[in-house]
């Protein structure tokens, strides 16, 4: 294994906008670089005028069409989009897999060298680490394994069987130098790596000396091709994979890996009418419940010594230093009779405006919440109500991530840009970066860590009734027990507005409960090059309501809830959720290829190892869970998807029976697709389908099983 080391990564796309200086700074880069005399391989990513000594590599959706700057330099992809960020009121986006797939094997097809994925391992941006800026905390990214640690099926499942179909062809991709084309179609092709027998025989000793790589690249129509005199069928926008140059093993757009539906193990209610001391029972699990939460305002003035006045209107980060989201800009507004008269004679209101601001500002006259601002520099133009005499006004700026790419992003900023004035007076406009303004920096809980358990002792909270009016800028806690088990957890805000939250003093990150445009969703077709609004999901709903929260962080009963609420919310909806995968679906027929755990390299040697293989449905729960019940299994002709499966006009009437005798109370198992299986063709001249859903409950052993 060779390992890379990266010394720059897509400076290349924002490169001319520095003209020859950027042009300088990637040979310094390189230089420096190599002068640490680290010994191993140096890159760049999107890095087309990377140095002879430098390899330069690709990032994207797609990187078979890359090359790199030198026929001496391997072809590598650095970066495997297989999703993409989510930003809070956005819409989820979702790749498919059968795409990812493709790009995956149309690279190795074409002389790819090295893959890696973004992300394998979906995570979480706890605290205030998420950028963009509106990155949501979550950074799952639709990852094959979730934030959670849980499998994503069948992504996960799908680029498992793809990779072990590369690795069949190991023999024949590192011994060969570029591969032979062959057309086979108007928007059809093989490549070909192909080892001289005696090199090949010197090489590995056995194996296959012949691996091809067929592509249907039309995104509409199935294919039938002919390559070295067999007949194969190519569904559109698919690339089958030959180890042996005879036998397909896989093809890109066949998924045969199930399906999983993950949801919330056990709900609990951070609040309900009992008393603390009485259990509370949850699908046959005891767990205690807190009933109460406790409230602090936060003031909306200064509240340190640390705070200053000065003339004008200063940037955000200057003044903040990243310490905060938040930064309080307060000054008084003299408002004479004249001017209330000339409002009333001309029925108009004086206008807050701004030139130009990011990311959200909050306006309060008088104490008041009157006035909110979101979006990344846009203009901002607020009526506002003022009284006779002195008017305190509060600008709240805030961030929601800061600027994480691009050119001259150190000079992006935050808060406010140009003329900050207000409209409207009879006398004119009035320049407000020619009044003192007193600056606060953060909040007085935040600053106070009132969110850790012995600060939270020292603040002054009052109990919280049921039926209080959601209030803004305020700070709740609670405690409550951890779920049981093993499964991991998340809380769910979906009940709240806009804040941060706390567990046991750890930031699990802002929260916000924006909500994506209601269009833009629908059926999601794999065929065609991805893009980032392509097949997106959660269309009406809040971008994110559960936030992760690592079993580490938990001990098993008291743990310290602290929440701060912006626009309003209700905490006693509140719960914590333990996740799970509940419910596996598959399906699997007879012109699937049997399974690559199945095959090893002597297999391409053995043509009677091959003769005997079938195709097979794996299933399996989530580690230390088991399938409790099968609620649907049919061979035949089934109809549907995926909790929606019915019985075609073809069905063997055992199928129910057979699933769950080979599955019922075990981790896993394994159904060889086979008339035998199920006591003969059901029904003759028909490809047939086996269609299962199961569902997984805890469980302290597993075991397998295989029909």
């Amino acid at each position: 294994m060779v390992d890379f080391y990266q010394i720059e990564n897509e400076y290349g796309n924002v490169e001319s906008s520095f003209g020859q200086r950027g042009k300088d700074y990637v040979k310094w880069a390189a230089r420096m670089a190599l002068e640490l005399d680290a010994g191993v391989p140096w890159v760049m990513c999107q890095q087309a005028d990377a140095p002879d000594i430098i390899i330069n590599a690709c990032n994207g959706f797609y990187c078979d069409g890359f090359w790199p700057n030198s026929a001496n330099k391997p072809k590598l992809w650095t970066e495997d989009w297989n999703g993409w960020f989510a930003s809070w009121g956005g819409r989820t986006p979702k790749r498919p897999v059968e795409d990812i797939a493709f790009a995956v094997a149309r690279f190795f097809q074409r002389g790819g060298s090295f893959h890696n994925y973004y992300m394998y391992f979906g995570g979480t941006n706890f605290g205030r680490s998420s950028g963009g800026p509106f990155y949501i905390t979550s950074y799952d990214y639709d990852a094959p394994i979730d934030e959670y640690g849980l499998l994503s099926q069948p992504k996960w499942g799908h680029l498992k069987e793809l990779h072990a179909a590369i690795k069949l062809c190991e023999p024949a991709l590192v011994a060969v130098d570029s591969p032979q084309y062959i057309k086979l179609g108007p928007m059809q092709e093989a490549h070909v790596y192909r080892v001289k027998e005696s090199l090949y025989s010197t090489q590995s000793g056995n194996g296959s000396s012949c691996s091809a790589f067929l592509a249907n690249i039309d995104e509409h129509k199935t294919a039938s091709v002919t390559f070295l005199g067999q007949v194969y069928k190519l569904p559109p926008w698919s690339v089958s994979i030959l180890p042996d140059c005879r036998t397909t093993v896989f093809n890109t757009a066949k998924v045969g890996a199930q399906t999983s539906i993950k949801t919330v193990e056990f709900d609990l209610p951070l609040f309900r009418n009992i008393s603390v001391s009485q259990p509370l029972m949850v699908q046959n699990k005891i767990s205690y419940v807190p009933r109460t939460w406790m409230t602090l305002k936060e003031p909306i003035s200064v509240w340190s010594k640390n705070n200053f006045t000065i003339q004008g209107v200063l940037e955000h980060l200057n003044v903040t230093k990243d310490h905060s989201d938040y930064l309080w800009r307060i000054t008084r507004i003299n408002v004479s009779a004249e001017d209330i008269s000339f409002w009333e004679e001309n029925q108009v209101s004086p206008t807050l405006s701004i030139d130009s601001m990011r990311d959200i500002l909050r306006i309060f006259v008088n104490g008041q919440l009157i006035g909110s601002v979101i979006g990344h520099w846009v203009k901002v133009v607020q009526p506002i109500q003022l009284l006779q005499g002195y008017n305190d006004l509060v600008l709240l700026s805030q961030t929601v991530g800061l600027q994480n790419y691009g050119a001259f992003l150190e000079k992006d900023g935050a808060g406010f840009k140009g003329q900050v004035k207000l409209t409207g007076f009879k006398n004119g406009e009035i320049d407000l970066s020619e009044y003192s303004w007193t600056y606060q920096v953060g909040l007085r809980g935040e600053f106070q860590k009132i969110y850790t358990i012995d600060e939270s002792e020292k603040a002054e909270w009052t109990d919280l009734t049921p039926g209080a009016s959601p209030s803004t800028f305020t700070w709740y806690k609670t405690f409550f027990d951890a779920p049981n088990g093993e499964n991991p957890v998340a809380l769910d805000l979906g009940s709240m507005g806009k804040g941060q939250a706390w567990v046991n003093g750890h930031h699990i990150g802002r929260y916000w409960t924006r909500v994506a445009p209601k269009d833009g969703c629908g059926k999601c077709d794999y065929r065609g090059h991805y893009h980032t609004s392509k097949c997106a999901t959660n269309c009406g709903n809040p971008t994110q309501i559960w936030y992760h929260i690592p079993r580490s962080w938990l001990q098993a009963s008291n743990n310290l809830l602290v929440l701060f609420e912006e626009t309003g919310g209700n905490p006693f909806e509140i719960s914590v959720k333990s996740r799970s995968t509940q419910t596996i679906c598959a399906e699997v027929s007879e012109s699937h290829y049997p399974s690559l755990q199945n095959w090893s390299h002597s297999d391409f040697i053995d043509q009677n190892s091959k003769n005997k293989m079938t195709p097979e449905m794996h299933l399996h729960c989530d580690d230390g869970h088991t399938i409790s019940s099968i609620e649907f299994a049919s061979y035949g002709t089934p109809r549907g998807s995926c909790q929606m499966f019915s019985q075609g006009q073809c069905h063997a009437p055992n199928s129910l029976a057979l699933v769950s005798k080979a599955c019922q109370g075990k981790g896993s198992c394994v159904i060889r697709i086979l008339n035998s299986a199920f006591g003969g063709d059901p029904c003759r001249g028909f490809v047939k389908t086996l269609a299962v859903e199961a569902k997984c409950a805890p469980s302290s052993t597993t075991s397998s099983s295989q029909l």
